[in-house]
């Protein structure tokens, strides 16, 4: 039922993720950060069981900062997300697997920016745009239309609020707010809502 967005621009990403916390038919909250701060140039957006996501951000998050410290500089957006990619493997294939789909999102003055969709049973993608959850269906081909490779950060933000009125317009489940962020040369920035309030 919760949905991320991706869409990657020439250099920067943008990410946004649905703020609903549910269990079965109730929401428990609309405020909820479903959008992770990792290292200075790079995040992650989760959605899935919502004791996974917290705990196997958590544990993502932990490790790339001690690598850090070992090695005296950050991981790249690629290597942080194929380490990602390969303990959510080695999970998968023990007695407590997590249950979580993300986009891992980052920059990198020699990798340009990176885009890299990671589902629950750890197949990974390079993208350059892409959703996840149910609103991810509505969104294809919005991104088909609206994206190209020079696309600017105001036209991103433009598409990824066309998608939050298809899911808002479509889907039937209600997900009034969408967090966003931009990860560039100068970091990872919380930009405005989107919400049903400012759609309209």
């Amino acid at each position: 039922m919760e949905t991320i967005l991706g869409i990657k621009g020439k250099n920067f990403v943008m990410l946004a993720a649905d703020c609903t916390q549910a269990h079965s038919i109730i929401a428990m909250k609309q405020d909820e950060n479903k959008i992770h701060k990792i290292s200075n140039n790079l995040a992650i957006a989760t959605i899935g069981e919502s004791g996974d996501t917290d705990q196997f951000t958590e544990y993502i998050s932990k490790n790339i900062a001690l690598y850090k410290m070992r090695n005296g500089y950050d991981l790249g957006p690629k290597a942080a997300a194929h380490f990602t990619r390969k303990n959510l493997a080695d999970y998968l294939r023990s007695r407590t697997p997590y249950h979580v789909n993300m986009f891992v999102a980052g920059y990198d003055e020699k990798e340009g920016s990176e885009l890299h969709y990671i589902d629950y049973l750890a197949n990974a993608k390079s993208l350059n745009y892409g959703g996840q959850g149910y609103g991810g269906l509505f969104c294809a081909s919005i991104f088909d239309r609206y994206h190209y490779p020079d696309i600017t950060q105001d036209e991103a933000y433009e598409v990824l609020r066309k998608c939050v009125i298809e899911i808002q317009k479509r889907l039937i489940i209600n997900l009034p707010n969408f967090k966003v962020a931009i990860i560039d040369k100068d970091g990872v920035k919380y930009l405005e809502d989107i919400t049903s309030k400012n759609l309209s």
